[in-house]
């Protein structure tokens, strides 16, 4: 500890030093332009790599920080985005095996050796705080070890207030970028993560979810048994659970399993979560989550097998009370429907009057005009990376507002947008992405009757939530068609350009211009 702390922070130092020299030097009396455009994306580069090599240098919280800032699209140059991303979630530093030895005989009370049957000494996987060896105990269960990295416990305080420093200073180097909010999350969320009880009992928390709350989905949804017998607050025994990536399109094929499916599946659970149980996995990246068949009997669909989802790492949780998750389910009821009057109350409610367009865009990652707009695909993410780009520019322009209405949201809000860009990013690699916004839009639904028909049971209540359904369903249905239309679209103008044009079969040709079905405005309210 004594060496730790004062080696990690003259690093620090050293790093973000050079960062801030950097980017002053680079753009000064640089006028606006492509010059500094260029000038500014190659600083972007050199930096988010010598953030990137510092974050893996001091390990632990440092890379719990990195998986944040992979995942602010709304808010951080796309360079940082990018580097964070692509190294943070499944390429973590490794603690030797004498390092989890001594954290699992102090835990436990025996090292590894006598504590399982067997213990694999080169480990499965390796997160942020943790990382996780295979074993079998003494009356023959395969189970999954997680073991927190040597003396993360001991440093985390001092780290979390050493990040908090530099934030301060990089806030007053540069006025824009204030990221105090990032480190109130830390602090927050960080003694959770690294009580590993806390974790077990939110995994069981959420399996009896799903069996009270959402019992259809239950046989679908499988959360990992906690062994407690082997269990503290460093050292996690869980049921051994096999399957491939939740992105791993060509595994689930060799399983039998349709990608469609797994992304409805991905899609329900969340919502479920979200808006009738209320209590959130908060974590929900590729590296969190796994696919497997289900073992329903042989239960099939379409020729294909059901796929089951499993879900990992349970250290981030948060609950939703009635209040909030009313209001953030006809948000997104108005989000999806394109109706800005009811897109303006519920935003406020969330993030103030003065912030309601921003919070409402940043949740969309979509700018003012796109997220009222009539067309069906109006939220759907671009597959083109330039429009991505786009995006990310847009975002760019209201950087001090955007960190504004973040330090003000509620901490569970900002992991809520937090999940939301996981699923986002999930959805898109399954390459379905109108499936969230038709799941959302059905769940936030059924859950705005369910919970006016708490507060004011009756037939009026039952109407209206009939009549809200019947026009959720109606939308549904269109969003779909658009979707098919442009898949079946998208196959002609490609099997068309072999022939030197766009044209079909029966050699008519095919519009480049988008399709724009709007929903009728005079549907009922």
């Amino acid at each position: 500890m004594l060496y730790v702390v004062p080696t990690r922070l003259a690093r620090n130092i050293a790093v973000v030093s050079t960062i801030v020299t950097d980017y002053l030097v680079s753009l000064y009396n640089v006028p606006e332009g492509p010059a500094r455009e260029r000038i500014k994306h190659e600083c972007h580069e050199r930096c988010a790599d010598r953030l990137q090599k510092l974050f893996f240098k001091n390990g632990g919280t440092y890379i719990k920080l990195g998986q944040h800032v992979g995942q602010l699209d709304y808010l951080l140059p796309e360079e940082y985005v990018r580097i964070m991303r692509e190294s943070m979630l499944d390429k973590c530093p490794v603690s030797t095996y004498e390092q989890i030895s001594a954290v699992i005989e102090r835990e436990l009370g025996l090292p590894p050796e006598q504590a399982f049957a067997e213990f694999a000494p080169v480990p499965l996987a390796s997160a942020s705080l943790a990382q996780v060896h295979k074993a079998k105990t003494h009356d023959g269960r395969q189970v999954a070890v997680k073991i927190q990295h040597t003396h993360l416990t001991d440093t985390a305080s001092a780290d979390t207030a050493t990040v908090a420093f530099f934030v301060r200073a990089v806030k007053w180097a540069f006025p824009d970028y204030d990221y105090s909010w990032l480190v109130a999350e830390l602090q927050e969320s960080l003694p959770r993560e690294l009580d590993f009880v806390h974790e077990g009992q939110n995994a069981e928390a959420c399996a009896r979810n799903f069996k009270s709350k959402s019992p259809h989905l239950a046989p679908y949804v499988k959360i990992p048994e906690i062994d407690w017998s082997l269990t503290s607050t460093k050292v996690l025994t869980m049921e051994f659970m096999d399957g491939v990536g939740v992105t791993d399109v060509a595994k689930q094929k060799e399983l039998g399993i349709r990608t469609a499916d797994v992304a409805h599946l991905v899609s329900d659970v969340f919502a479920a979560m979200i808006f009738h149980h209320g209590f959130i996995h908060c974590d929900p990246h590729g590296g969190n989550m796994l696919v497997t068949t289900a073992d329903q009997n042989g239960s099939r669909r379409l020729g294909k097998a059901r796929p089951q989802l499993v879900l990992l790492d349970h250290g981030l949780y948060r609950s939703l009370d009635n209040n909030l998750r009313s209001n953030y389910a006809a948000l997104w009821k108005a989000l999806v429907l394109g109706e800005e009057t009811g897109i303006r109350r519920y935003s406020t409610a969330i993030a103030g009057e003065d912030m309601y367009i921003l919070f409402a865009s940043v949740l969309t990652m979509r700018p003012w005009d796109q997220v009222t707009n009539q067309r069906l695909d109006h939220l759907v993410m671009p597959d083109d990376p330039e429009e991505r780009l786009k995006l990310q520019g847009y975002a760019a322009q209201f950087m001090k507002e955007t960190t504004a209405l973040l330090a003000r949201l509620p901490r569970v809000v900002l992991l809520l947008l937090k999940t939301n860009d996981c699923l986002r990013s999930v959805d898109l690699a399954l390459g379905t992405p109108v499936n969230s916004f038709v799941t959302t839009a059905r769940e936030c639904t059924r859950a705005l009757s369910q919970i006016r028909y708490e507060q004011n049971p009756g037939i009026g209540s039952l109407a209206r939530g009939a009549i809200d359904k019947v026009r959720v369903e109606v939308r549904v249905l269109l969003m779909q068609t658009l979707a098919l239309y442009e898949k079946v679209r998208a196959s002609m103008v490609s099997w068309g350009s072999l022939f030197g044009n766009k044209r079909t079969r029966a050699g008519d040709v095919v519009d480049e211009a988008p399709l724009a079905l709007a929903i009728p405005r005079g549907l009922p309210a």
